[in-house]
């Protein structure tokens, strides 16, 4: 069996969580660019989102689904193999932030971002995980973690927890999967989004001047490993790509 599954063409079907901007998005077109099919999911259905699925409605599905809702992901999942055929492929996108420190977090609020980033990611994981099995063949799944899983920065305590968590679970799944599937993470620093936006800017200036590259991160830096991951027999599985211009070292 090849190690090169899923492959770059028509068959293959990617699923996408958070898919509907930023990088979730900027996920999305280049994985339709290679030719595969994909299904992203997303609290809100952006019009961006709304419009690929318009022009390309043989190999775009999109729905507007809470990760943490299991009902509705299991349905979302049903509507994408009727539609697209089956799952080969799993991008973990979808995370709440946070920007508060841990002693003024109320616990339903660290309730809710242990659900959405590491719960429902989890349940996510394993209901694709069952489908590649059941095919017979190999697959790939992505996590999409943070550089606040290596290294501690005030605000994100629950927020990091979740992002390790993840990165734990996914060499684990690694070897659980013995080959039947790759599984990775991809860790990027700190960029311009929706979800860094709580920061503030001169929080997001200090990480910028601490930063040896001298910027920020966007999702052009990130996109071609996860595509990388999805797509080349690179081999690799288990790891943590981070992808943060050396803030980290």
């Amino acid at each position: 069996m090849s190690d090169t599954l899923p492959p770059i063409g028509p068959a293959s079907v990617v699923v996408v969580s958070g898919g509907s901007r930023g990088l979730g998005l900027a996920i999305v077109e280049d994985i339709l660019a290679q030719g595969a099919k994909v299904a992203a999911f997303a609290r809100t259905v952006t019009p961006e989102l709304e419009q690929l699925a318009t022009d390309h409605p043989d190999s775009v599905v999109a729905a507007a689904v809470d990760i943490t809702d299991n009902k509705a992901v299991a349905a979302f999942l049903k509507q994408v193999e009727a539609t697209l055929g089956p799952i080969d492929a799993l991008v973990n996108n979808a995370a709440a932030g946070q920007d508060s420190l841990h002693v003024h977090t109320s616990p339903e609020n660290i309730a809710r971002i242990i659900d959405t980033n590491l719960t429902a990611p989890l349940l996510l994981t394993r209901a694709v995980l069952r489908r590649i099995m059941a095919k017979g063949n190999r697959g790939r799944i992505v996590m999409v973690t943070s550089v606040c899983a290596q290294r501690g920065y005030s605000g994100l305590v629950a927020y990091s927890a979740t992002k390790g968590g993840l990165d734990s679970a996914m060499r684990t799944l690694a070897r659980e999967m013995h080959g039947r599937a790759l599984v990775n993470s991809v860790a990027p620093g700190f960029f311009a989004s929706e979800m860094s936006s709580v920061l503030g800017q001169t929080q997001l200036d200090t990480i910028t001047r601490r930063t040896p590259s001298g910027r920020l991160v966007e999702p052009t830096n990130i996109v071609p490993v996860v595509h990388s991951l999805l797509f080349d027999d690179t081999n690799i599985n288990g790891q943590v790509i981070t992808v943060d211009g050396g803030g980290s070292i």
